[in-house]
């Protein structure tokens, strides 16, 4: 299933972001609202829907609150998956080679935005 973004949607200021670090936020997709997940690297943001492909439950622990690993994969709270941050896929835990659903960004003038 893809997810459709709603264009000049703008989700952070760069930043604000911490670099290597996880940042919530939230955006309106295929119609309803959906809690995301921005990872910054750099210049470079990636971002993934909110929710774990093992059991469909958000991957913060509290509201905008994420683990990280020693090796810098983000870990669902719940039950333990690892996801590496290139590509979001499942590298350990219970959907180990699943991927979370990826969300299209860009950067423009120093914000984020969901991609056209």
């Amino acid at each position: 299933m893809s997810v459709t973004p709603v264009a000049q949607t703008e989700l952070a200021v760069l930043d604000n972001l911490p670099d290597r670090g996880f940042h919530a936020a939230q955006a309106m997709i295929d119609g309803s609202s959906e809690p995301l997940v921005l990872y910054r690297d750099g210049q470079q943001v990636r971002a993934w829907l909110n929710v774990c492909p093992h059991a469909g439950r958000a991957l913060d622990w509290a509201p905008g609150q994420f683990l990280k690993s020693k090796e810098g994969h983000l870990v669902c709270a719940v039950h333990g998956a690892s996801f590496e941050t290139l590509h979001g896929q499942c590298v350990a835990g219970p959907c180990r080679g699943d991927n979370l659903r990826v969300v299209p960004v860009r950067i423009a003038d120093g914000k984020v935005y969901l991609a056209d």
